[in-house]
């Protein structure tokens, strides 16, 4: 059956004792600077790595993702000092390999276009307000960057993947792609371009940190339930964000996150695919809305997110 996996928090004793209270399985580390080593030599400690995931464990938790050091636009542009991060995304890819770390994403630049849209909080159900966007309202939409640029990224990124997927297959760690969000046409990691990742690299580490709230945002839940069975039966869906969402690029123009239960969605329909496909790895209820009387990383929305997914989770093993 499937895990629960949750962001990592401070990984202060009162967070630990609170996922591992709500049933979490897993921690997920977003930031590419968080491990110790990062921000002095460019890639994690192995030492201090073990030492966290030692305290993890502790808890009765594992360590599910972590993220590589981020590629910025002096990589993806080939500017002077895009050698360096690449050397730093190596070296800390062999780390967490020998680690033990099961999956790890690469951050790159470039792969959205924030100005296509304007962003704001809408208000929903009972006050609370949460991420929405509308490309109609849009301030200043230059449009997409040329095909020339669009080649250029897409080169630069093979370039990343080409040093990066001999070490994932040596080491025996996955790397996962998450899509752009958000998802415009022409997005790299997009609708067309997110395929294209396991096209040029068939390595079997090579897969996706599949977000349902992002690619719903592209196209809705037939989008997100047919790239759901196209991925997963190929068996490179190595992870999975689970947020819902009202609208899509595709349908309105705009979208909002909500709720897991507040969506168009129905994240039933998504756990029952998943389990046709055989997935067996960790959910993350991402972008969690902050809900009436939060504070710090001790979160009724978090409280909420798991335990929904675990009622989701009972209710499918009685009907198995």
């Amino acid at each position: 059956m499937f895990k629960i996996s949750v962001w990592h928090g401070n990984l202060s004793e009162d967070y630990l004792r609170f996922v591992t209270q709500l049933g979490v399985d897993c921690l997920d580390f977003g930031q590419g600077d968080f491990f110790p080593g990062v921000k002095e030599q460019g890639y994690p400690d192995l030492d201090a790595l073990l030492k966290i995931k030692k305290k993890v464990r502790s808890w009765g938790l594992d360590i599910n993702r972590v993220t590589l050091p981020d590629m910025t636009e002096r990589f993806m542009k080939g500017e002077d000092g895009g050698e360096i991060e690449l050397e730093n995304a190596s070296n800390a890819l062999r780390v967490f390999a020998e680690a033990g770390v099961p999956i790890a994403r690469q951050r790159v630049a470039g792969d959205v276009f924030p100005w296509m849209s304007r962003r704001w909080n809408a208000p929903h159900r009972g006050g609370y307000r949460y991420r929405s966007e509308s490309v109609a309202l849009a301030e200043d939409n230059k449009g997409p960057p040329s095909p020339e640029e669009l080649d250029e990224w897409w080169q630069r990124f093979c370039t990343l993947y080409e040093r990066l997927v001999p070490i994932a297959e040596d080491g025996d760690i996955k790397l996962a792609m998450h899509p752009s969000d958000a998802p415009f046409p022409d997005t790299p990691l997009g609708s067309l371009g997110y395929h294209r990742v396991i096209d040029a690299f068939p390595s079997k580490q090579v897969g996706y940190l599949y977000c349902c709230g992002t690619r719903a945002q592209a196209g809705g839940s037939p989008l997100v339930l047919d790239e759901l069975h196209n991925y997963g039966r190929k068996g490179r869906l190595f992870m999975i964000h689970l947020r819902n969402v009202r609208g899509s690029l595709a349908t309105s123009g705009g979208f909002e996150e909500v709720l897991l239960d507040d969506g168009d969605m129905n994240p039933a329909k998504i756990l029952l695919e998943l389990r046709r496909v055989g997935f067996d790895g960790c959910i993350n209820p991402d972008h969690i809305p902050t809900l009436e009387g939060d504070e710090g990383t001790l979160t009724k929305g978090m409280a909420y997110s798991v335990g929904y997914l675990k009622a989701l989770f009972a209710a499918m093993a009685v009907i198995e």
